[in-house]
């Protein structure tokens, strides 16, 4: 199933029971099944990610979250070749947004993780990809397009009351970097205030 509108985040509204953006777009990833024990979400999780590695804009993300990344293509490509990934939406630089999976499903972003003593934080949240790098500062357009999302998530989902929000780096200590040492959290913060 694919959906092919331009997602703008300004007053984003969510069906809590399709779990997808209200004329958002939508590409369905492979890479998902059903939450254990229905468990809704209590968590979101901030991504970084770019393919290849430090190019921005290309299909690269996409197809590596729909399984159809050509390993010919880049030699990193390569290196992931058969990697069954996917987060439940990502942000491009200009802050466009293409959700991959329904929220309400579980995405598989988190790897082997923690948050706050429970491991497998897949089975409780939200992974939201931005495009970006470590070491590259993300755009204002990100930053609106992301709060605005955990807005609409708040509202379509009241497990999420508890407002929690980590990075990929906090869950994964050791194994991960992303967002990076660039992302401003007091940023998101600040417009998630307002």
């Amino acid at each position: 199933m694919q959906k092919t509108n331009t997602t703008s985040s300004a007053n984003l509204q969510i069906d809590s029971e399709s779990g997808l953006i209200v004329n958002g777009q939508y590409i369905q990833s492979p890479n998902y099944d059903l939450r254990p024990n229905d468990e809704l979400p209590g968590l979101v999780v901030v991504h970084g990610i770019s393919l290849p590695p430090n190019h921005f804009g290309g299909e690269g993300i996409t197809q590596l979250f729909t399984n159809t990344l050509d390993p010919k293509e880049h030699p990193y490509y390569e290196t992931i070749q058969g990697l069954k990934v996917s987060a439940h939406a990502l942000i491009r630089r200009d802050g466009s947004i293409i959700q991959y999976v329904p929220f309400h499903k579980r995405a598989w972003h988190a790897g082997l993780s923690e948050f706050e003593g429970r491991e497998k934080c897949n089975d409780y949240s939200i992974g939201i990809e931005l495009e970006g790098t470590d070491s590259t500062c993300y755009t204002s357009s990100q930053y609106d397009a992301l709060a605005n999302l955990i807005k609409g998530l708040w509202s379509a989902y009241p497990s999420l009351k508890n407002k929690k929000l980590a990075g990929h780096n906090e869950i994964a200590p050791g194994r991960k970097t992303d967002p990076g040492e660039y992302f401003m959290w007091s940023s998101l913060n600040r417009l998630l205030e307002t």
